[in-house]
């Protein structure tokens, strides 16, 4: 006798799941390590120079934290107030942040005392970066003033006042020392030499401005604000090239990738949008328990920072090709321990016997009823809560197998209320799904069959029949509409083809008659 054949499931696609290169890339990090911070992080910021330690700035305190550290290798906390905008200068040696009481601080990485205080605006200090020559401060504040500061005798160089709100964030030119962009509150992002006492060049964002980013380039420039990401062309004269509103809370920090091809924003939506830099498409999406206040790409790559709203620091580490393989590999099943009797390298000889045993089947709770040939009870366990919401597939494969063996009617005929009541839930859910509709159409067509005489002697059941018969009326509607825009289209491509002349000989190409011929006579031509 043959043995049985359990019921094969059929594996249907994910709707609306697409695998591409970027999923694999940016799927490739280990699970996320935590840490807690005294405050909100407002601010992640990587050394330029190797080993590419990072600095969180998080409520009145500095961290450094090495590439793999969990611990912070070096703290900063002689501020009184808030720090923000810890950033690193180009050589890694010093640090410059800003600070709630006006006062910017500049440190010495191997030391613990600031080196300078430049003292002079009169409110919050958010924006903090240094000039291209390493010798200059920008900085820019809650005061509507960004200031130029000298290192070597803490004093200040220049000050701009054209901005009308808060200035929160900014940006200095890594190819020209003297050019720097500031954003602000008031809408707008001005680029500044300070070679001249005002701003070169505005760009209106038309929402508060939180983030600011320079190609590698420099010939670009990507602000954010509000739910926009917007990106300039500043070769140009500022000209707007794209517009993105991909996220629906407030943009808050942007960063690029290793190469520049990847373009990444992060929002108080909880959401971290990675942009293809050639169409600016979203191309992957990392979630976050809270809402983001900065982001930070390790060089190549190797890390993303997060800062949160709920003072935790989330750090994500690239897996190694090692790891990766590894990964792939416990996806299988692992031998089992007699296979490692003789030593996990061990190798049979030739002259040895192999005995095998005989594998155990393991059925699933469907097939073992249907294996007993009980068809109401195969069919009650496919249509457990569990497998009809999460695997529906599993439930239509055992109704269409048991349509297959001619029993099907006898599995829905004899229900009581609370049953056919399952199985219709079970149709109104899934009927119209595109990939289950030819089998379900079956047990739809059988139950009306079946329980006809008794429709009206349940008000429960016949609730679900009016939904089943409004889905069913709002398909074909639908069907009809998708029909008729296709008799549409198919008229408006057949115009719009081009229309090839068919050249015919002994007709004049001037007025069309027939050479000898007078101009009433009409000419007959005959086409092959």
């Amino acid at each position: 006798m043959a043995s049985f054949k359990p019921t094969k499931i059929h594996v249907y696609p994910k709707l609306g799941e697409k695998v591409t290169q970027d999923t694999l890339y940016w799927k490739n990090y280990k699970a996320p390590i935590q840490i807690k911070q005294f405050g909100a992080v407002s601010n992640v910021a990587f050394s330029p120079v190797a080993p590419y330690n990072f600095a969180v700035t998080a409520f009145t305190r500095i961290h450094i934290y090495g590439p793999f550290s969990q611990e912070p290798i070096k703290s900063f906390t002689r501020f009184k107030d808030t720090a923000y905008s810890g950033r690193f200068r180009s050589d890694g040696q010093l640090l410059v942040a800003g600070c709630e009481d006006s006062v910017v601080r500049l440190f010495d990485v191997g030391g613990k005392t600031a080196l300078r205080m430049f003292k002079g605006h009169t409110k919050a200090v958010h924006l903090t970066d240094f000039t291209s020559d390493r010798y200059q401060i920008v900085t820019g504040s809650d005061d509507y003033s960004c200031r130029l500061w000298d290192i070597p005798n803490a004093t200040e160089l220049n000050t701009y006042r054209e901005h009308t709100d808060y200035i929160r964030c900014g940006v200095t030119s890594k190819l020209n020392r003297d050019l720097f962009i500031t954003g602000s509150y008031d809408h707008t992002v001005k680029l500044f030499d300070v070679r001249t006492d005002k701003s070169v060049m505005t760009m209106d964002h038309e929402q508060p401005v939180e983030s600011l980013l320079l190609y590698p380039s420099e010939g670009l420039l990507v602000s954010a604000g509000g739910r926009f990401v917007k990106v300039w062309d500043l070769l140009k004269q500022g000209q707007p090239l794209v517009s993105l509103r991909n996220h629906h809370k407030t943009v808050t920090c942007l960063c690029l990738s290793k190469n520049g091809e990847r373009l990444l924003s992060a929002s108080l939506d909880r959401h971290v949008k990675v942009y293809n830099t050639t169409n600016y498409k979203v191309v992957h999406n990392f979630d976050y328990p809270a809402s983001i206040l900065s982001l930070a790409l390790a060089p190549y790559d190797e890390s993303i920072v997060v800062g949160m709203t709920n003072s935790v620091l989330s750090i994500k580490h690239k897996k190694s090709p090692s790891e990766s393989k590894d990964s792939t590999s416990q996806q299988r099943r692992r031998p089992s321990y007699r296979m490692f009797v003789k030593g996990k390298n061990y190798i049979p000889k030739q002259d040895d016997f192999l005995v095998g045993k005989q594998v155990k089947e393991h059925l699933a709770k469907h097939d073992k009823q249907l294996k007993k040939f009980n068809v109401s009870k195969a069919l009650d366990t496919a249509l457990e809560s569990w497998t009809r919401r999460r695997k529906p597939e599993v439930t239509v494969a055992v109704i269409k197998e048991l349509n297959r063996r001619g029993t099907l009617k006898n599995a829905l005929a004899g229900r009581d209320e609370q049953e056919l009541s399952r199985i219709l839930n079970f149709l109104i859910g899934n009927l119209v799904d595109a990939r289950f509709t030819l089998v379900l159409v079956t047990p739809a067509e059988m139950i009306l069959d079946i329980y006809r005489s008794i429709i009206g002697q349940s008000p429960v059941i016949d609730r679900q029949l009016l939904r089943l018969h409004e889905l069913l009326e709002r398909e074909l509607d639908y069907q009809r509409e998708l029909l008729e825009v296709l008799g549409m289209l198919d008229t408006l491509f057949a115009s719009s083809l081009p229309r090839n002349a068919v050249e015919c000989s002994g007709i004049s190409s001037s007025n069309g008659i027939s050479h000898g011929e007078g101009s009433t006579s009409r000419s007959q031509v005959q086409v092959s």
